[in-house]
């Protein structure tokens, strides 16, 4: 006899149309609170000073407080919403109430601590305190889907800290859990206006990562964080991210050449290059936490040192890039740089791999480890004077000149489709490229005869190897394909910073990319999944830019951010259909899904 585990009750006793009514009108309220002035001076960014004319964190307030009412108003039936919430769960009304609350009391209290008390509030500001609170309020009067308390598990109170203690209560009063109705079967639309919807949603999808991207102060960008992580949760459990899902999983090829139309379309939206480098940044974090995948995510080979084939191709490229700080004084066009920087990683990759990957486990782990710090240590005491003058020492190789492909120069402004595009947006379009060309491997490689034999070696090498896979061989070949797409990016690297020093390949750093980043990147994301690594990359990549007053605890705070995942989505981010069945319970898959990878992939196992 199974016992039933989940329930929609309310988590406070109010009659469930009441309950609708005092969110949709709470959140109309918050809205109008978002044309008033919060504050008196002009002192917080922002300007939140103005009435009539939201600015700065009262938008992303008005921004929720407009999706939770969208998503209210849905509720009573709403002809030209139901559409909203095909799953028919309040949990996503509630989750975006209480987003719009905690966005709310961020850049109210934030005005308070940086300016010096609540006395430099407006009246403005504290109506939009009250009125989301009141929205949560409603939203907790809703019938929610939720855990029953029976299944909760216990709490050992006696070494819990206040905070822990509250948190825990508060979890245990409201239970949130997944929705276990089926959702309602979608009216059929004619193919124009499916593809119609994919290519909307990525033009949003478009929007949103920009917005973060060009987010000039950290009150917003945190403000932008918290607004989206609750948005996006809300999506996933409106059902609406399941649909789109099916709609990309159908149109596969569209959906792909839609997702790198909006990546290019990036810099056209930009007037400086200021946040440009970012993105450049980002996508090749991105692109090397992707070669990384194929090593840790498909084969289950964990590689603590993988930064240094990075470091490979950026020294390689900037050797033969025709510097004069180089000792070799050549010059090789940039084609047959990329294939020099590839092949130098290629042959260390094999190198390194070819003595060390009979090894399992921890002492797999230890050796790339250490062949990561020999090989910055190496390129450190390079200098002519601890040993032969090849890469300058600490110095580094300086002064590296911009790419010029075919008489287009990188380094110089050009005008296309009557936009401007400086320097790091050709940057950014290249590396858009190498992108595409790991995305495309990965994914060939996942689907085909050796990703399978990777799987099987990640899974169980003893009864891989009884089934006749030469395991040596085939984690060899992962290891050398990888360490080579990471020499891809290097090459590219080497040229957008135009300089390139020992310090940027260390195990674990401030600034990523360096190996504890990258790992992170690809647990965080979703081990074994192609869109898992490239939101990690670049959760991960623009958090610290972005938040440079936490540089100091942002190793910390990722630390507890990745024991928190482990405990509760050890799947990642995004995980594929196997991962979900191996770590929920069937019909509990309430997390996103990987729908443009391919790949069957799951989790990994370290050294199996």
């Amino acid at each position: 006899m199974t016992t039933n585990t989940n329930e929609t009750t309310p988590v406070l006793a109010i009659p469930a149309p009441a309950a609708r009514t005092a969110t949709t009108a709470s959140a109309a309220l918050t809205i109008g609170t978002t044309f008033l002035a919060w504050t008196w001076t002009s002192a917080f960014p922002g300007d939140l000073t103005v009435t009539g004319y939201p600015g700065g964190l009262q938008v992303l307030t008005l921004v929720g407080a407009a999706l939770t009412l969208l998503f209210a108003a849905a509720g009573y039936g709403t002809r030209g919403l139901r559409w909203l919430n095909p799953a028919q769960s309040n949990n996503a009304t509630f989750l975006l109430a209480l987003g719009t609350f905690a966005t709310t009391w961020f850049a109210t209290l934030a005005i308070a601590i940086e300016l010096g008390g609540l006395a430099n509030l407006e009246p403005g500001g504290f109506a939009a305190m009250a009125a989301s609170l009141l929205t949560v309020i409603a939203a907790l009067g809703l019938p929610l889907d939720r855990h029953t308390k029976e299944s909760l598990p216990e709490w050992n109170w006696a070494v819990a800290a206040p905070t822990l203690v509250i948190g825990y209560t508060l979890w245990r009063t409201i239970r949130l859990g997944p929705n276990t109705r089926k959702a309602k079967r979608p009216i059929e639309l004619p193919s124009w206006a499916e593809i119609l919807i994919i290519v909307a949603a990525f033009g949003i999808g478009l929007y949103v990562v920009t917005y973060g991207i060009d987010t000039e102060y950290a009150e917003l960008f945190t403000g932008y964080m918290i607004i989206t992580a609750f948005a996006v949760t809300a999506l996933f459990k409106a059902g609406l991210t399941a649909r789109l899902s099916a709609l990309t999983t159908k149109y596969r090829s569209i959906a792909v050449s839609a997702a790198f139309v909006a990546a290019a379309a990036f810099p056209f939206t930009q007037n400086t290059d200021q946040f440009t480098l970012i993105a450049v940044n980002i996508l090749i974090f991105a692109t090397v936490a992707l070669g990384l995948n194929i090593v840790v995510g498909l084969a289950g080979l964990l590689d603590l040192g993988y930064v240094a084939f990075l470091g490979v191709g950026a020294y390689t490229a900037a050797l033969v890039s025709g510097t004069t700080a180089s000792a070799f004084g050549v010059q090789f066009p940039f084609w047959a740089s990329v294939l020099t920087g590839a092949f130098v990683s290629l042959i260390f990759g094999v190198i390194i791999g070819a003595p060390t990957l009979r090894l399992r486990g921890d002492y797999l782990a230890i050796v790339t480890l250490g062949f990561g710090e020999i090989f910055r240590i190496a390129v450190g005491n390079l200098d002519g004077v601890s040993g032969p003058r090849i890469t300058n020492g600490p110095n580094g190789v300086p002064n590296i000149p911009d790419l010029n492909f075919f008489g287009y120069n990188f380094g110089e402004s050009h005008t296309i489709l009557g936009f401007e595009l400086g320097s790091y947006a050709n940057y950014y379009l290249l590396m858009l490229l190498a992108m595409i060309l790991v995305v495309v491997v990965f994914s060939r490689a996942g689907s085909s005869r050796i990703g399978r034999a990777w799987v099987a070696i990640r899974e169980d090498e003893t009864a891989a190897t009884a089934m006749g896979i030469n395991g040596f061989r085939t984690k060899l070949i992962a290891f050398a394909l990888g360490a080579t797409l990471a020499g891809i990016a290097g090459t590219v690297q080497a040229h957008v910073q135009s300089t390139v020093v020992p310090e940027m390949y260390v195990f674990a750093g401030p600034v990523p990319p360096n190996s504890a980043f990258l790992l992170a990147a690809v647990i965080l994301g979703g081990m074994g999944t192609i869109s898992g690594p490239l939101i990690g990359a670049t959760l991960l990549y623009m958090i610290p830019a972005k938040l440079q007053f936490l540089q100091d605890y942002q190793l910390l705070g990722f630390g507890l951010a990745l024991i928190l995942l482990m405990r509760y989505r050890p799947e990642g981010l995004i995980a594929n259909r196997r991962a979900k069945l191996e770590y929920h319970e069937t019909g509990q898959l309430d997390v996103p899904d990987e729908t443009l990878a391919g790949t069957t992939s799951g989790t990994t196992k370290a050294g199996a």
